[in-house]
């Protein structure tokens, strides 16, 4: 599938997840000037894109909240091109940002839903190192990926090792303490021009 430049992001159909791994190594000097410190407490949250003609799940993307916020999108399409990003995990997660992040994936034809739990610093820091080390997942695997981190993470055991956004979601919202919104837009399916990320001005501004 083509990639959706994020400025004028374009979606023929939803991010999609077909193709071969697509691996990503920004610099370290992009990295620390993209690292985003979020003063919420240390959260891990996930997001599944379901499709809303015949209910099944599309995707799957994982933010975590340790010492700085980044996302992790295995198999996904989605990217801002001020923001660095290694092997699938995305740095710089403002709020602006990961609102464009729902908003890329939501429309008329599909819902996001995102499920919010609050773990130890601790906790956080380690699903983050795991996704730094896992490497570019093939196109395909967004769950699979993100199960294989969280299964080995203190607390998130319990979750099976499924190909399936759906199993994911609803296992994941079984953990103690999980909040739940979903999000619905009335964006056409193609929606060319019409979303618009926000510019990355931490990074702009060299913060």
């Amino acid at each position: 599938m083509l990639r959706a430049i994020a400025l004028v992001a374009v979606l023929a159909g939803l991010a999609g997840c077909v193709g071969p791994a697509q691996p990503k190594w920004a610099s370290d000097a992009d990295v620390a000037r993209a690292a985003y410190v979020h003063d919420g407490p240390p959260k891990i949250t996930l997001f599944t894109v379901i499709n809303n003609e015949n209910g099944s799940g599309a995707h799957s993307g994982l933010l975590i909240n340790s010492t700085q916020r980044v996302l992790y999108d295995p198999a996904g399409t989605w990217y801002h091109p001020q923001l660095p990003e290694r092997n699938d995990v995305h740095f710089g997660m403002s709020p602006g940002i990961v609102d464009f992040y729902v908003d890329y994936h939501t429309r008329q034809t599909y819902r996001t839903v995102i499920q919010e739990i609050t773990v130890s610093p601790e906790v956080a820091r380690i699903a983050m190192q795991r996704a730094f080390a896992i490497g570019a997942s093939p196109k395909g695997q967004c769950s699979y990926r993100i199960t294989g981190i969280l299964r080995d993470v203190p607390g998130f055991e319990s979750l099976p090792r499924t190909w399936f956004p759906k199993q994911l979601s609803r296992a994941f919202g079984e953990l103690p303490g999980v909040s739940t919104n979903i999000v619905y837009d009335n964006d056409p399916d193609d929606n060319s021009g019409f979303i618009e990320g926000p510019p990355a001005l931490y990074i702009l501004e060299g913060r």
